[in-house]
């Protein structure tokens, strides 16, 4: 998980982003990167994936944050070989249309699919 989110500042980096690892405040996402073009936020989950993976689990809380904040949610997934961290693909917005119940803590996603909405990080 290190790895990849070394790989997701590096990129917000590249993009001119200031971004800031919040992790450990447990706030629905991992980095809030600021733009100080536009002076706009983004906040970004991550979520390393060895080769291979097939699934990936979003908690409760991070699907809430994609549901509340869509413009400004992504769901970044790095695949990691070897503890080498590859370029992230960056998901954004809603990852599902409705508020999972108390009753699920988690939701788990088929990656495939879900890199089929991921794109390169801007």
């Amino acid at each position: 998980e290190l790895a990849a989110m070394e790989a997701v500042m590096a990129a917000e980096r590249s993009l001119g982003n200031e971004p800031a690892d919040v992790s450990a405040q447990k706030i629905g996402y991992d980095i809030a990167s600021h733009d100080p073009k536009s002076g706009h936020l983004r906040f970004i989950e991550v979520k390393g994936r060895i080769d291979g993976a097939d699934s990936l689990m979003v908690t409760r809380q991070e699907i809430i944050t994609s549901l509340n904040e869509p413009e400004k949610f992504i769901l970044a997934i790095v695949s990691v070989t070897s503890g080498i961290a590859q370029a992230p693909r960056y998901v954004r917005g809603p990852l599902v249309d409705r508020e999972p119940s108390f009753l699920e803590t988690a939701i788990q996603f088929d990656l495939k699919r879900l890199l089929e909405r991921g794109e390169v990080p801007r």
